[in-house]
């Protein structure tokens, strides 16, 4: 039995919350994943997790057992980094999270330019508009919009993100231009669910303390922003959404942001990192050169 194959398997047993989700994180067959975990158990003679139909949890043995393994498979990872030279070279896969349209508008352009000046670092791009677990999901480095929780990673700012509201020019010019936001019950909404999961959208006002919610009854609710922000180009209804997604569409006049004065408290951008033991040299000179390009071209939006 490779105990360290059956620790990583019972890790991810215990991550995922069952053999099932676990076998397909991993790409390995049910049978497999039980079978290793049950080996496991056997050699060292105990229990580490009690199975039901739909999820597992840990035996007292098994949470300390884990947090133990956790402890192992770290200390051997870093120093098969420090062996092949990744905390004295910039060299390896360097693994990168990212909001989808940001990644695609943002940070592909400054990874494009990383991967010409630094040719022994290979880059993967996750994508997704669901926040990766570091740690868990075995990622470097991500982009985070809005104010982070407290935790041991490591947050370098690189900018701020308005939150707006816009509409097609043709739209408003039928529906008249609101100077408050109670008047958006005038006009037809998109509504862009990730962002604003509620029937009502924020804003600030300056004669009061904190934000108030004005009631919306969108005539469209879209998953993603690119959908949102192409519906409000076309006169559908006004949108609600981060800055960055509907510069372009700003620039070339088919949308026009109202509301200004009523924005919301700009949201915070991070680089962050998990910031345990010592960086590797490929995630230090990645946020070097990625933080300043990036916090240029989140200052010209």
């Amino acid at each position: 039995m490779d105990r360290l194959d059956a620790m990583k398997i019972l890790l991810r047993v215990i991550d995922a919350g069952s053999f099932s989700a676990a076998s397909r994180a991993l790409g390995m067959p049910l049978a497999t994943v039980s079978r290793k975990v049950g080996e496991l158990e056997a050699y060292l003679g105990t229990r580490l997790l009690t199975r039901t139909t739909r999820k597992v949890a840990m035996t007292d043995t098994g949470a300390a057992y884990a947090v133990s393994a956790r402890r192992i498979l770290d200390e051997l990872d870093e120093t098969e980094r420090i062996a092949s030279g990744e905390f004295h070279a910039p060299r390896g896969e360097l693994v990168v999270t990212a909001p989808v349209l940001f990644g695609r508008l943002h940070m592909l352009p400054v990874i494009a330019a990383f991967l010409a000046a630094y040719p022994e670092i290979d880059v993967r791009l996750a994508l997704s508009d669901r926040n990766l677990h570091l740690l868990e999901d075995h990622v470097d480095m991500a982009v985070r919009i809005g104010n982070l929780p407290d935790s041991a990673m490591v947050a370098t700012r690189i900018g701020s993100m308005r939150t707006v509201v816009c509409a097609n020019p043709e739209l408003l010019a039928a529906h008249g231009l609101p100077e408050t936001p109670e008047d958006l019950a005038k006009l037809p909404i998109v509504n862009f669910d990730f962002l604003s999961p509620a029937s009502a959208w924020p804003f600030r006002r300056k004669d009061r303390k904190g934000d108030i919610d004005v009631p919306v009854r969108p005539r469209l609710s879209v998953s993603t922003a690119e959908a949102v922000v192409w519906a409000a180009a076309q006169g559908v209804g006004a949108a609600r959404v981060l800055h960055y997604q509907c510069a372009d569409a700003v620039r070339e006049g088919a949308l026009r942001i109202v509301l200004a004065d009523f924005e919301v408290e700009p949201l915070p951008v991070h680089l962050m990192h998990a910031g345990r033991g010592a960086v590797p040299l490929k995630m230090r000179v990645f946020l070097d050169f990625a933080a300043d390009r990036l916090r240029k071209r989140l200052t010209s939006l």
